[in-house]
């Protein structure tokens, strides 16, 4: 159900669209980071900046799908 609920949201809320995009790319940019053999000061400060930015992205797209849940166990 919750992947359900996901690719709605994904299909017809333009907010957790744009939320789960920018998600993504975060993800890719961590990916890019893990993969390097050392980090410089500045990449891990970024490292950590990037995995406070996802929290936030993720704590606003569940946020997103419990109203929808709600909403919708409102009208069925």
């Amino acid at each position: 159900m919750v992947d359900s609920v996901r690719e709605q949201l994904l299909a017809s809320h333009e907010e957790f669209r744009r939320l789960a995009q920018e998600h993504n790319q975060y993800t890719q940019r961590l990916h890019s980071l893990i993969e390097k053999r050392y980090l410089t000061e500045e990449e891990k400060l970024e490292e950590v900046r990037i995995k406070k930015v996802k929290l936030r992205l993720k704590d606003q797209m569940q946020m997103i799908e419990q109203e929808y849940k709600r909403s919708n166990m409102q009208v069925a």
